[in-house]
């Protein structure tokens, strides 16, 4: 991995193998039920359960991780997709055409292994994926704003689209972003 994606070199930033399959569903899913706090739903999660059906054998489809030794410690993935879930207002869904739209999806890093440049160098990755994937006109993401840093993360990278907050803590706080490419 080269010096541009500023982690650090400890770490190996890559397109997931078979291999790192179970190491993937471990972060994504801990993640899911620790972070995220709603842990696996099946009508949003159906890619966790199949990650080689999703992303490895799926044309335009990528699954990238952070490695340290054997051990996966960082994930994040590309769908051609538009955005669905959870809800999202129809504008939102009309904006993304279904077969131009790269939609980043599981960007987690395990907490011990946060800080390190892990997530930017896998996103950094995706993007290139992206911009390298014919036919795709638009890379976008969206997050819960309740996730520690996630926020000020995004807008270091991206563009808002659409601010989703609702004050209500007890529902999602998602905020629409789109990354530029190519």
């Amino acid at each position: 991995m080269k010096d541009k994606h500023m982690h650090n070199p400890a770490y190996d930033l890559r397109a997931a193998r078979p291999e790192d399959l179970d190491g993937a569903r471990s972060v994504i899913l801990d993640t899911l039920y620790r972070d995220l706090g709603y842990g696996y739903t099946p009508a949003w999660h159906t890619d966790v359960i199949d990650l080689d059906g999703a992303y490895l054998r799926t044309p335009r489809h990528a699954l990238f991780v952070a490695a340290l030794g054997d051990e996966v410690v960082a994930t994040t993935a590309i769908r051609a997709k538009a955005p669905t879930s959870p809800p999202h207002p129809q504008w939102l869904a009309d904006r993304y055409p279904e077969n131009g739209t790269a939609q980043l999806f599981r960007v987690y890093v395990r907490p011990e292994h946060r800080r390190h440049g892990l997530a930017r160098g896998l996103v950094a990755l995706a993007t290139e994926f992206v911009a390298n994937t014919p036919g795709y006109e638009v890379l976008c993401l969206h997050t819960d704003t309740r996730v520690p840093s996630a926020e000020a993360f995004w807008r270091s990278l991206a563009k808002e689209i659409h601010d989703g907050r609702d004050g209500d803590p007890e529902h999602f706080q998602t905020v629409h972003f789109e990354i530029p490419f190519g």
